[in-house]
């Protein structure tokens, strides 16, 4: 079979199979002559007593050109590289000659010169001096490297941005909708330095009943970004910007991203408008598309809107007298609006949100919650309410382009959310084939439950992931039956391609996709992931019969191209951005070694429980063998661990006193232990939740039989018993 290697701290490794069948297990002799991310051909040569594949390597199909960041080091006279992600297993040999301006201790990018051997280690050449580990930002310049985001702009791509206008020019203007006069504000966060969006709003009839008219005017990158041009290349490989503490990877040069196409405050801007009609049941009676030239007439924050909302005579509110009618319009807009998506059903569950607050050098001052307040949601439904508009429009013209589409829970995952349901005593439960409102009323008739946040996340877990595809298969979450992003040019590529097919669309033409670059290897394996997925969702017995996979033209083949490789380039900011947040909550952590809190258990797992921290909101692993003296079982229906001897039980919700007892920071590991009166327990090495996930198949693998107690109960001491369940514990969790 083939697959790609996934390598372990432990040494030993999996192959993921590209048939989606169930891993291959590698043990660490045969690691030793490939390594992580390699494409292998394996061949199973025994099962465990679970029938569980194990294998060996019989033949290595491609060794990805992959950079490999670590620190040099220098041992017994020997150069060599320890990789930062442990995964790789094995350090790099460095040849005297090969380290460059490197010095021992810094952080470097390793280029291999040869391949692993099972006799030899893997040799290379330092290829890139990043700095000092403790460099302010280090932590960002290694995951733009360790996940492959592109971070530097190509040189045509630079050049052809200094070519642009600093400001909209006369000849711009033409066939533009003049939009000047109109007062168009935007409304972004404290932080922002793009803006995407701006609204309007006024009351107006609509047939014979009050309602409004919405203006949601977005930044027509498509203008400046010419299909197949060097920018719209870069742009296009990059797919989205990435988002990191005190840094972001633009996807677009700064010259457009923060300038030229920027809505900045009272300066013209060329803009798509989404012009509606919203009626007072929050209902889109009629939408226009059209371009325009606009002038933003404010800079409004979040918070500074949820203020003048809640005291139009405040202080904020007299700084800005000209434009609270017109804010006042916007949040009526805004009610009506969300009493649409109640009505419609739409999943809207409250969850907890962090942002990390850094000094100038990079190191965390603190965390705090990320509140939402009626400035966020105003714009929110704005932008939904844009976004289905355009969707329908390109719907309505049949015309190719990129939807995003969520779909609903698996089979096995509503079977898995019925047991839990039932296991909790909900008294409702969800149908063979479930609708948001379902979700949305399990969540209501359960938020005054201790259990409550436990709940809701089992709900939000039983839903997939949103991907784009040009197959419209609606939004679950949103209960749309067709929903697209059109509100994000700057930062989205998708957004960038809608944008050009309705353009299109009013210029009576048809839009037609560039010859696009190859996925790198990086994302390329989840893209392929992805289309699987995608595959046997739309192959399944609910699926529409215009929804289902059939053989599609060259055009259709390049779109869904396009999505699958946006989709993949979604992800991996995604792993990117919460790899440097882990780092950065571990370094924080490390001042903190010894020091007790309250904390929630935010989940529960067959190796142990994940705390919460009241104060802090970081999250870290108390190893199931630091629970105490007795066996724990894992009970999946209640995603729960009980305690045989004692019955005590560890859920989602459940309260705990805790001591932040190992950090590491390369493996982004926190580990806690739990306080007990009494409690002698010193603490142990435990794994994080990264590790844990990968180490669930291992539990699953040295799974436990259930313990017997021969003994005759209460002749056995209660220190024999915790240390035979402590042993039992720890060999379920080991891989």
């Amino acid at each position: 079979m083939e697959g790609t290697v996934q390598g372990h701290r432990d040494g030993h490794g999996f192959v993921q199979r590209d048939d989606g069948q169930s891993d291959i297990y590698l043990p660490s002799n045969e690691m030793r002559a490939v390594l992580h991310k390699d494409r292998v051909k394996a061949r199973v040569v025994r099962y465990d007593r679970k029938g569980r594949p194990e294998g060996r390597v019989v033949e290595i199909v491609e060794r990805p050109p992959q950079p490999i960041i670590g620190r040099l080091l220098q041992e017994s006279g020997v150069w060599l590289v320890a990789p930062e992600d442990k995964r790789y297993g094995q350090d790099i040999l460095i040849p005297k000659g090969a380290t460059g301006t490197a010095k021992p201790g810094q952080v470097v990018v390793v280029e291999l010169t040869e391949p692993p051997a099972l006799y030899g280690q893997p040799v290379g050449r330092v290829k890139e001096v990043l700095g000092e580990v403790d460099d302010p930002g280090m932590e960002i310049e290694i995951a733009v490297r360790k996940y492959d985001v592109p971070h530097v702009f190509s040189d045509a791509c630079i050049a052809l941005a200094r070519t642009l206008p600093d400001k909209v020019r006369p000849q711009d203007k033409r066939q533009r909708i003049d939009l000047t006069d109109v007062p168009l504000v935007t409304i972004d966060g404290e932080d922002a330095r793009d803006f995407d969006d701006a609204v309007y709003c006024e009351p107006t009839k609509v047939g014979r009943s009050k309602g409004w008219r919405l203006l949601v005017a977005i930044a027509d990158v498509s203008h400046y970004v010419e299909t197949g041009s060097a920018i719209d290349v870069d742009a296009y490989e990059r797919a989205t910007s990435v988002y990191f503490p005190r840094r972001v990877i633009p996807m677009l040069p700064e010259k457009l991203s923060n300038g030229l196409c920027s809505l900045n405050p009272e300066v013209e801007r060329l803009c798509m408008v989404c012009d509606m009609l919203v009626t007072s049941k929050g209902e889109v009676h009629a939408y226009q598309f059209y371009p325009a030239v606009m002038f933003s007439h404010a800079r409004f924050t979040y918070t500074e809107v949820a203020a003048i909302l809640a005291n139009t005579r405040g202080p904020e509110a007299v700084r800005r007298k000209a434009l609270v009618p017109q804010l006042e319009h916007l949040h009526d807009v805004y009610r009506a609006l969300l009493a649409a998506r109640g009505k419609r059903g739409a999943v809207d569950f409250d969850t907890m949100e962090t942002q990390i607050v850094c000094d100038e050098n990079g190191r965390i001052e603190r965390i705090v919650p990320r509140t939402r307040n009626d400035a966020h949601r105003l714009i929110e439904e704005a932008m939904l309410a844009a976004n289905v508009c355009s969707a329908d429009f390109i719907a309505q013209n049949k015309r190719p382009g990129l939807y995003r589409v969520h779909e609903g829970p698996t089979p096995e995952k509503k079977e898995t959310l019925r047991n839990y349901l039932k296991a909790v005593g909900v008294g409702l439960s969800i149908s063979d084939d479930p609708t948001p409102s379902e979700f949305q009323a399990i969540a209501e008739a359960t938020k005054d439950r201790p259990d409550a946040q436990q709940i809701h996340t089992m709900l939000l877990r039983s839903m997939q992931q949103a991907i784009y595809t040009p197959i419209n298969s609606g939004h679950f979450g949103l209960a749309y039956e067709a929903y697209t992003h059109f509100t994000s040019p700057i930062r989205r590529y998708p957004d960038l391609l809608v944008h050009r097919v309705i353009k299109s669309i009013l210029a009576h033409s048809r839009y037609q996709l560039p010859a696009l670059p190859t996925p790198g290897e990086a994302h390329a394996k989840l893209a392929k992931r992805l289309q699987k997925n995608q595959v046997a969702r739309l192959g399944d017995k609910v699926a529409e019969p215009e929804q289902r996979p059939r053989k599609t033209n060259a055009e259709m083949q390049g779109w869904e191209a396009a999505g699958l490789h946006c989709s993949a380039n979604e992800r991996r900011a995604d792993e990117a951005s919460r790899d440097v947040e882990a780092w950065l909550k571990c370094k924080y952590m490390r001042e903190h070694l010894g020091e007790e809190y309250s904390g929630v258990v935010t989940a529960a797992t067959s190796f142990g429980i994940f705390v919460t921290l009241d104060a802090m909101y970081v999250e870290g692993l108390v190893h199931i063998t630091e629970l105490g003296g007795e066996y724990f079982k894992f009970d999946e229906a209640r995603q729960e661990l009980r305690g045989e001897r004692t019955g005590i039980r560890y859920a989602v919700g459940t309260r705990v006193q805790v001591q932040v007892s190992r950090v590491d920071l390369d493996g982004r590991k926190i580990d806690f232990r739990l306080i007990r009166e009494g409690d002698e327990l010193g603490p142990r090495t435990i794994r994080d939740k990264a590790a844990a996930r990968e180490a669930a198949g291992d539990a699953r693998r040295d799974g436990p039989k259930r313990r017997e107690d021969k003994s005759g109960g209460l002749a056995r001491t209660l220190k024999t018993a915790g240390k035979k369940a402590a042993a039992k514990n720890k060999s379920r969790s080991r891989r």
